[in-house]
């Protein structure tokens, strides 16, 4: 097997098109990117392996096993080929407002299912996990994410409380370090209790912390943090203090969602998370750049159609 030179490497989705047409290219791009040292057994770690060329696998030579690039990623167990899943990695990490399941079907020539169930597999890929906590100059707020009460059922907008336009949506909680990264995540309640406790867990102590006014994110302690809000009914900026980057990211999770998700179930809302979050902390690379860095992390997740679909509870 033969490294691709620096220069062969697609830069556009047409380029990266025809390269990963070759599946040798998609298994040498795949296996540098996992095993930059050389290929390790991942049953046993052994190093000591042998490539089936007539069938794209190693052979380890202690445990006797075979194994193929998919082998503890996202992509194991997928019949769906290599070609395939590096296009629809490219389509995703790009697409400014998402990507569709219907189109990805479309597009790739597989079964709508199965482009869903792609796409959330990649989109867990998309997951970072950092510990690193923001800093500096630090915008909070809070938004409902469901649909309007004028498309819902008769019975479930029955069960609306009367005047309450949020009642059964979904929270989601947004973090923006000016100028820098945005944490977004499902909360359960806007109560005081769970938002100070966001911002500890995701904001480094000596920050400056902008919010609206809303009551719960007041009596943040001053020994940790310096707290200024703005009053939307009045003014959105005073000078520095204003939450029009948090408010950008709401604006760009929305669009995706209302334009080309549709509908999204409360239960798989983290994932499209994640998915815009990426995206957004990585707005100033190209899209070679965003490519390359959720392929880097499809090894060491899984996510199998019971677990996507809530079965495995059953």
């Amino acid at each position: 097997m033969t490294k691709a030179k620096q220069t062969e490497f697609p830069k556009t989705l047409q380029e990266a098109i025809l390269y990963f047409s070759d599946a040798e290219n998609c298994i040498n791009f795949l296996s540098q990117m996992r095993w930059p040292d050389g290929v390790t057994c991942p049953i046993c770690d052994g190093r000591e392996v042998s490539y089936l060329s007539t069938r794209r696998l190693w052979k380890c030579k202690a445990c006797k096993k075979q194994f193929s690039v998919k082998v503890g990623t996202v992509m194991e167990d997928s019949p769906i080929g290599l070609d395939k899943w590096m296009a629809a990695i490219w389509l995703i990490a790009n697409a400014k407002n998402g990507i569709s399941s219907y189109e990805v079907h479309r597009a790739l020539g597989i079964t709508q299912k199965s482009a869903w169930f792609l796409l959330h597999r990649i989109r867990l890929a998309m997951q970072t996990g950092t510990f690193k906590k923001l800093s500096g100059t630090i915008e909070c707020d809070e938004t409902f994410v469901g649909g309007l009460s004028k498309n819902m059922h008769r019975a479930d907008r029955a069960r609306k409380i009367w005047g309450t336009g949020n009642c059964g949506k979904t929270i989601v909680m947004g973090i923006l370090e000016r100028d820098g990264d945005v944490v977004a995540k499902v909360i359960s309640n806007t109560n005081r209790a769970s938002l100070h406790g966001e911002i500890k867990n995701h904001v480094e102590s000596g920050s400056e912390v902008f919010t609206d006014g809303f009551k719960y994110y007041k009596g943040l302690d001053p020994q940790e943090y310096v707290h200024e809000f703005v009053n939307h009914s009045d003014e959105y900026v005073r000078g520095r203090v204003h939450t029009n980057g948090i408010e950008n990211f709401w604006s760009l999770l929305k669009r995706s969602i209302k334009g080309t998700y549709i509908s999204v179930e409360p239960f798989h809302l983290f994932r499209y998370l994640d998915e815009q979050s990426f995206r957004f902390n990585t707005r100033r690379g190209k899209d070679a750049d965003r490519f390359v860095e959720v392929a880097g992390m499809v090894t060491g997740r899984r996510l199998t159609y019971k677990e996507l679909t809530g079965k495995d509870d059953e």
